[in-house]
């Protein structure tokens, strides 16, 4: 902790010495974050599979009303 430089008036902040960033130490917080943001992420995934199993399953009705077609226009 050295290197760093308490901000005022925040306990979870610092200030690097060298690079002048700064720095949020509260571990919790980041933590939060990153399940925050891999939730989101398992959202938008799980919203793109539902999209493909949607596509590929109109794709098979219009194969199945194809030969459907098929079928009756032969008879």
């Amino acid at each position: 902790m050295e290197n760093y430089i308490k901000v005022e008036d925040n306990v979870d902040l610092v200030r690097d010495k060298h690079s002048g960033a700064i720095v949020n130490t509260n571990t919790t917080a980041y933590d939060r974050a990153v399940s925050r943001s891999k939730s989101a992420q398992k959202q938008r995934d799980d919203l793109r599979s539902a999209t493909r199993e949607i596509n590929n399953i109109k794709c098979e009705m219009h194969e199945i009303k194809t030969l459907l077609e098929k079928l009756v226009g032969k008879e």
